[in-house]
Formats: structure tokens, sequence, C-alpha cells
């Protein structure tokens, strides 16, 4: 009996139990915040364009390789644990069933461009009378104040306005290199875990007032409050960080091995003696510029051939015990299978198997954290399209036929 279980057997009530969210979002920053809402216990209902449904669907990789809004790998982890539906709040006839839905709710997260939601008569002011305990928030790249306000984004815009991409590389011997970001959708998902502390929060002192309020977030101030202390140096202090040249270069990096990649980082001279012991303290290592900071920094690529001669000689786990062992700071570079399949997220469960009604019985991650009182349950996959409207839209009084003449309006 696996951990989900267990839990299921024990009928333990979890943190946001009860609590009610509404996701009016698409792709990343919205769904990741009511995810972790939803592992928390919080029903989450994710509100869909119809027919076509959250642009993630179309967003890689498929199981089976093969492109179904039905079969993504990203749509499916980011929606775990929600209820889904499909509606047209534009039409008089969505924003009418948005309104019952937002009666019920706790809390209501959207992503919709400035100003949309007040153009529909769904802004705050309208779903405050109608429900004054409701907690909304409003997730943009730039905020709805300012005159950035109504500028489009994507990933590689707001990791560059939040100084993130600055950092990346922290040192760079080109500075002609084309614009860089945190890999994958780094800079989406950290929004969406602000959102999280934001929302909780207003939650909090719902309970405490009984009040709802208004949240607005910023993308680019959120990535901003996430920066590192070097971002804003120069701002602070004057201090300039040099990214040109070689000065400030250091041999190793991303190195290939016998099995794939290892990290190597000797920023200081004792981890740098530590990595020659490591390879056997070759002639090289005996010369002069070998043996001063800003010689090897000089000569980092040569210097990176003679490593790379010595780790294609390993695997990334032998390196990773040997340097180990003599504290020389080497990290195997891991993949996604090496997740999958390592010892150490196995033995803490962190990846369970669901069935999904698309892709049969697959594996997902669970969450980093562990509640001895209120524990995470994977109670089910992420919805199909328009796969709850029935139960729910039966709920709010809407009869088969009813649905059936809004379905085919293009309502839901």
């Amino acid at each position: 009996m696996n951990e989900s279980e267990r839990n299921q057997d024990t009928g333990d009530t979890r943190a946001l139990e009860g609590v009610k969210v509404l996701e009016y979002c698409s792709r990343v920053s919205g769904p990741y915040c009511t995810k972790i809402m939803a592992d928390f216990g919080a029903e989450v209902i994710k509100i869909e364009p119809p027919g076509v449904g959250d642009a993630a669907r179309t967003f890689g990789p498929f199981a089976g390789d093969e492109p179904d809004p039905e079969k993504s790998g990203f749509f499916l982890y980011l929606n775990t644990n929600k209820r889904g539906l499909t509606l047209d709040p534009s039409r008089p006839e969505g924003r009418d069933i948005f309104l019952k839905l937002v009666r019920e709710a706790d809390v209501l997260i959207e992503d919709r461009p400035p100003g949309e939601m007040n153009a529909l008569g769904l802004g705050y002011r309208e779903l405050e009378e109608i429900n004054p305990g409701l907690v909304m928030a409003s997730l943009t790249p730039y905020g709805l104040s300012g005159p950035y306000k109504n500028y489009k984004a994507y990933n590689l815009n707001t990791s560059h306005v939040s100084g993130q991409g600055y950092l990346l590389p922290l040192v760079s011997p080109n500075r002609q290199r084309p614009p860089v970001k945190v890999g994958g959708y780094s800079s989406a998902y950290d929004p969406g875990m602000v959102l999280v502390l934001a929302v909780l929060a207003a939650l909090f002192h719902k309970g405490l007032s009984g009040r709802g309020q208004f949240i607005e977030l910023s993308k680019q101030e959120a990535l901003i409050s996430m920066q590192r202390v070097e971002s804003v140096t120069f701002a602070n202090d004057g201090v300039f960080m040099e990214r040109t040249g070689r000065r400030n270069r250091m041999p190793g990096g991303v190195l290939p091995c016998k099995n794939g990649h290892v990290v190597i980082i000797t920023p200081e001279d004792h981890q740098w003696e530590a990595l020659l012991k490591l390879i056997g303290e070759p002639d090289w290592s005996r010369e002069d510029w070998c043996r001063d900071r800003r010689l090897r920094a000089e000569r980092a690529d040569e210097i990176n051939e003679y490593l790379t001669e010595w780790t294609m000689q390993y695997t990334k786990e032998e390196i990773f015990r040997m340097g180990q062992a003599l504290s020389c700071p080497v990290s195997p570079l891991h993949t996604a299978q090496d997740q999958v399949e390592s010892e150490q997220l196995a033995a803490r469960e962190f990846f369970q198997e669901n069935e999904h009604p698309a892709i049969g019985r697959v594996k997902f991650p669970t969450t980093p954290y562990r509640f001895s009182e209120s524990p995470w349950r994977l109670e089910r996959s992420a919805p199909l399209l328009g796969q709850d409207n029935e139960e729910i839209y039966g709920r709010l009084g809407f009869s088969r036929e009813q649905l059936d003449e809004l379905d085919k309006q293009g309502v839901i």
C-alpha cells in the first residue's frame, strides 16, 4: 500500500479541505498556483474555453509522442487534483453561469489581459457585490497599473525585465550571445508559487475579518522578489559584475562523461586542489599557470579539454562518489529518467501511479512536503476537456436538455 492509499484509508482532513477555488487561467503561472491549492485539498474547478481548452494542452511532451490535447504531459502535471468544465464567459449566458459559480467560490484566480474582466462585467467590484467573501487574484505580466500594464510578455520577456536574465550565465565570455532564461518554464512557475502565498494570506485575513479582497500580482515583480542579490549589485552598490572576456571564468562547468554529463565548480583554491587530486594530479597540473587562479581563467578552454579526457573515462555516478570522498564539488547532471529511477525519490514515494483515461496508468510527481495531520493525496488525474460539465452544472440546477442547448450555442 502506498502513501496515497494509506492516507485515503485514514480519512485525514487536508489543509484546504472545504475551500472552493475557481481557476480561469491558461498555461503555467495561474494553473500552478491552483495546482498547489488543489494538492492542499481545495476543490479547484478549472474553466477552459469550449472546444479548444487551455493552450497548455498543445504543449509537449505527449504520451507516446502522439500530439493530442488529452495526452500533454505538460497539462497533466499542472492540473492534477482539479475538476474541469468548459465555459465562455464572454457570452451573456456564459457570464450568468460564471456569476453562479462565483457565488459559491472562496477564491477566483484569473490571468486575463488587463481590463478584460471589467469589460465583461466580471471585475472585482461586480463580483464583490454578490460574494463579499471572495478572494480574487489577477495575474498579469506587469500588473494592472503603470505604462507597461497592457504589454504582452512571454517567459523570455519577464525573465529579462526582472533581472533574472542578467544572472544567466553569471559569467559569459560573449556579451553578444542571444538572450537567455532559466530552462523550461521556471520564470512562469515562480510567479505561481508567489501567488499561492498571497492567496493563502488573504484567506487567513478572511478568516479573521469575514471579508474577501482583491489581489493583483505582477509576474515581473514576483520574479524580481526572487532574484539573488547579484541582480541589484550595481543599483545598490555601484558594483559591476564583469561578464566579458575570461577574467572571471573558471575551468569546469558542464562537462561530458561516459554516460552523460557532470557539473564541476571550483571557485576556491582548496576546491581546485581537490579536483587535481581527484584526476590524479597529471603533469599539466604542475605548471605555474595551473597554480594561479587568474592564469587558469585565461586557459579555461585548454584545461577543460584535459578535464574532459578524464571525465570521459568514468560514469557520472563514479565521478560523483570519488569527488564526494575528496570534498570536491562535482555533481551528476540528472536527466528526467534519472529522477524517475532515483532510489532516494522512490524511498520517499515522490512518484506515484495514477490512472488517466487517455493515457492509462502513469507516474506523477507528488509534492516536496509531508504533512503529518493533513497529508497530500492524488485523488484525480487532470480532467479531460469538459469532463465535469454535467456534474458541476447539474449542481447549479441545469438539466441535461439545457446543457445540450448551451453546448450547441458554444456557451459550454
